[in-house]
């Protein structure tokens, strides 16, 4: 019998604090129209002091498991995708399976940055195929607005924080209607290009969390072409034609690389799930976010098939096909 990973459920979170343009050109050289003609973006989340990762993370799992039917006591395995830590350790994949009462099977953190949730759906995927875990709860968590620097105008703009989740199982949905759940996946890197999109701090390097350096008409150029090539290789090996897709979920990192990587594969605009204006770039946490919007609203429904895609900083980028 083959074994698959079934999408049991989806949630999100996100925090109370909503930071406008307008209040944003508030403290910063900036203004509602140069950052909504040049990402899209209106507004983002922020989360309030004393609100960790992993309290974001929680949140959006606990929702995920409600979506699921599922109690937290069947989960034996948590990664959590995330570059903004509690701490350096212990991973705050733990620090979330002990806020869930869990205290069996493991838990660990992805750090790839943007494409974070894709590496955890190939990384859950194979460790459900190879039997390590039964029932896995991918969390995508961010609080980007820690590592920020607000007197940059050119990326300050651009980040918000929030948390999604997804919990995938060797046992499928009770759901007739329900897809046969991840098709296949492919992941990527190229460190030869970190120095565009980087923080310049580190344990080991400065002794400091470091702020977000980015190059960004460089970013923007790289990510649309390995985008474009990672869906279309994805799509292949899965066996389904591109134009075969129900739905595109890509990273929310900026509207024009959305528009771009669309206009290359001759997508449908309404094909293309885009969430950016309301919750900007929240880095590992924006894929699942902008899901469960989808599925929230009634666009995603049980059987379509779905399309991820995500492009972060290493280079690392990377897709993932499902059947919802």
């Amino acid at each position: 019998m083959t074994v698959k990973s079934y999408i049991r459920g989806v949630g999100s979170y996100l925090p109370p604090r909503v930071l406008t343009n307008a209040q944003l050109a508030e403290t910063v050289d900036t203004s509602d129209e140069w950052i909504r003609a040049r990402t899209g973006i209106t507004q983002r989340y922020i989360a309030s002091e004393g609100q960790n990762t992993s309290d974001l993370g929680a949140a959006a799992a606990q929702d995920a498991l409600a979506a699921a039917g599922m109690e937290a006591s069947e989960i034996d395995l948590i990664i959590c995708a995330t570059s903004t830590p509690d701490l350096t350790f212990p991973a705050t994949a733990t620090i979330i399976q002990e806020k869930l009462g869990i205290h069996h099977g493991a838990a660990f953190d992805v750090q790839a940055v943007c494409s974070g949730f894709i590496y955890g759906i190939s990384v859950a995927d194979a460790m459900i195929k190879a039997g390590t875990g039964k029932n896995v709860l991918l969390i995508g968590a961010e609080t980007f607005s820690r590592i920020l620097d607000w007197n940059d105008r050119t990326t300050c703009v651009l980040f918000g924080d929030g948390a999604g989740a997804m919990v995938l199982s060797s046992t499928p949905d009770k759901n007739p209607e329900a897809g046969d759940g991840v098709l296949d996946t492919e992941i990527r890197s190229d460190g030869r290009y970190r120095d565009l999109l980087y923080v310049d701090g580190g344990p080991s390097s400065t002794q400091t969390v470091g702020k977000l350096r980015m190059t960004g008409n460089k970013v923007f150029k790289r990510a649309v072409k390995e985008l474009s090539s990672s869906m279309v290789r994805c799509a292949e090996e899965a066996g389904i034609a591109i134009p075969d897709i129900d739905w595109f979920v890509p990273h929310q990192a900026n509207q024009r690389i959305l528009e771009a990587v669309a206009k290359r594969l001759d997508l449908r605009r309404g094909q293309v799930v885009s969430t950016v204006a309301y919750h900007a770039n929240t880095s590992a946490a924006s894929i699942p976010l902008a899901m469960d919007t989808a599925i929230k609203d009634g666009r995603i429904k049980r059987g379509h098939t779905v399309m991820l895609e995500a492009f972060g900083g290493g280079f690392t980028w990377g897709s993932a096909l499902l059947s919802y």
